[in-house]
């Protein structure tokens, strides 16, 4: 199993209650905005355990995900974002 790595998440909430995560400040101080949003949806973490919202995001050139598990966020995957 994967490691579950929580991170910081900058984000918009709109009226509707809609989220829209904008940038990860990463455990080590590194942030890293989120280029765009592929998708999102109810998911689990089959790697890294638990569940919620999952985004399937661009960082940097690179596809990840991100899970908001209210009210905690977190990636699954190695230490470094670059290489999730």
């Amino acid at each position: 199993m994967s490691r579950r790595i929580n991170v910081e998440v900058i984000a918009r909430f709109n009226l509707e209650g809609d989220i829209t995560p904008l940038q990860i400040n990463w455990e080590d101080g590194q942030v890293f905005k989120i280029d765009r949003i592929l998708a999102s949806r109810q998911a689990a973490s089959l790697k890294a355990g638990g569940q919620g919202i999952r985004y399937t995001i661009m960082v940097g050139g690179r596809q990840a995900f991100l899970y908001f598990e209210n009210p905690i966020w977190f990636v699954e995957g190695k230490a470094d974002v670059r290489e999730i």
